[in-house]
C-alpha cells in the first residue's frame, strides 16, 4: 500500500465527527437523503482536485486512474482472471475475464462495461467489482474496454458494446459460459448494457438473458429534478455530465437517438429483466427510476434498489467506503439471482 492509499484508509477510520468537521461541519442533505459521512468527506476532498472539464481527455483519465487506485479494495482471492482480446466493431479490443476458481462446468455469464461518460475509464476502474460478481454471483464475467471518445465518437462505443456482446455469445464455451448471458455496467457501461439489451432485440439478434444497469445514464436530454438538485455533488456534478455528453456525441441531434437516449424507446415489451441500482447523491438517479419504471410499465421484470446514503461512483469504492462495499455484495446476488431466474 502506498503513503497516500494509506493516508487516506488512515482518515477514514476517524470518527464521523471528525470526518464531518473537515468536510463541511454538517451532514449533506438533498432531497430528504443523508450523505454517507465517509463518502461526503471523499467528496469534500475531491472537490478540491481540477474538474475533469478542465483537463484534456488523456490527463483526465490518468489522474481517474490514481484516484480510483486509492480508494478501490483487492481483488476476490477466489477469481481466476485472464486478459485477452475480443473482436469490436473495428478491431481488437481488451478484455478480462474473470470465471471463478472452483468452476467445474459452464456458468451463466456477463458482458460488463465500466463507467467513465464514454471518455475516461479502463479495465482496471472496475476490477474489483467485477471480481465480486463473478465470487458472489457464480459467474464469468466478461469486461470489455470499449472505444472512448473524443478520439472515437458516438456510436463507437455502442457498436463496440455490441460486436463484444456478440462475441461472447459466438464463443461461449470457450469462454466458460453457458447459454444464459447478460450485459452490464455501471453509470456509462450502464447505458451501453441498456442498448445492447435494447438493439439486439430491434435487430432480431440473440438478446441478453438480463441487464444489470447501474447508475445508468438513460435520456442525454435530462433536466431537472435529480440532475439539479445534485448538480454539485462530487464525483458526477451536472456539468462533468454535461461535459462528457458534449465529449461523446458529434452534435445536439443526436441526444434523440435511441441509441443515445434508451429512455425515448417505446417498444420495450420483449427486452430482458432489469436489475436498476441508482444512489441517492447523483444527477442520473431520477432517469435510472424512470428508466425502471418504464421497463415496469411494459412488463417486464425488474429489480430496483436505490442506496440513498450514497453518491455516484459507489462500484469504485469498496476499499475505502463499508457502505460500498455492502452495496456492491447485494447487487452481486441480485445478479446471482436474475442469471438463474
Amino acid at each position: 500500500m502506498n503513503i497516500q492509499k494509506l493516508i487516506v484508509r488512515s482518515l477514514l477510520k476517524l470518527p464521523d465527527g471528525m470526518l464531518l468537521a473537515m468536510s463541511g461541519g454538517k451532514p449533506l442533505q438533498i432531497d430528504g437523503r443523508t450523505l454517507d459521512v465517509k463518502t461526503q468527506f471523499l467528496a469534500a476532498q475531491g472537490a478540491k482536485a481540477p474538474s475533469l472539464t478542465t483537463l484534456p481527455p488523456e490527463e483526465g483519465r490518468a489522474a481517474t486512474r490514481a484516484g480510483l487506485a486509492l480508494l478501490d479494495g483487492p481483488r476476490d482471492p477466489h477469481i481466476d482472471v485472464r486478459d485477452m482480446t475480443v473482436t469490436g466493431a473495428e478491431g481488437p479490443l481488451a478484455a478480462r475475464l474473470y470465471t471463478p476458481k472452483n468452476a467445474a462446468g459452464p456458468l451463466p455469464g456477463i458482458v460488463y462495461f465500466h463507467f467513465g461518460g464514454c471518455v475516461i475509464g479502463d479495465l482496471d476502474t472496475c476490477d474489483t467489482f467485477c471480481t465480486m460478481l463473478s465470487e458472489i454471483a457464480d459467474c464469468v464475467v466478461l469486461s470489455v474496454a470499449y472505444r472512448l471518445a473524443p478520439e472515437h465518437k458516438f456510436p463507437a462505443a455502442i457498436d463496440d458494446a455490441l460486436a463484444a456482446f456478440r462475441f461472447a455469445c459466438e464463443n461461449s464455451a470457450a469462454l466458460g459460459m453457458n447459454h444464459r448471458i447478460a450485459v452490464g455496467g455501471d453509470s456509462a457501461g450502464g447505458y451501453l448494457s441498456a442498448v445492447v439489451a435494447q438493439e439486439t432485440l430491434r435487430r432480431d439478434e440473440e438478446t441478453p438473458s438480463a441487464q444489470l444497469l447501474i447508475y445508468p445514464v438513460t435520456d442525454m436530454e435530462w433536466k431537472g429534478g435529480s440532475y439539479e438538485s445534485c448538480a454539485d455533488v462530487y464525483p458526477l456534478t451536472a456539468d462533468v455530465m454535461d461535459w462528457f455528453i458534449d465529449t461523446y456525441l458529434n452534435n445536439d441531434t443526436e441526444k434523440k437517438d435511441l441509441r443515445a437516449s434508451p429512455l425515448k424507446a417505446t417498444d420495450l415489451e420483449d427486452i430482458a429483466p432489469a436489475i436498476v441500482i441508482t444512489s441517492g447523491f447523483d444527477v442520473l438517479r431520477d432517469q435510472g427510476q424512470a428508466y425502471a419504471e418504464k421497463l415496469k410499465e411494459a412488463g417486464i421484470k425488474v429489480t430496483e434498489r436505490c442506496y440513498d446514503r450514497l453518491a455516484h461512483g459507489f462500484t469504485a469504492m469498496t476499499g475505502a467506503i463499508p457502505a460500498a462495499k455492502r452495496a456492491c455484495e447485494e447487487i452481486a446476488r441480485d445478479l446471482h439471482s436474475a442469471l438463474r431466474g
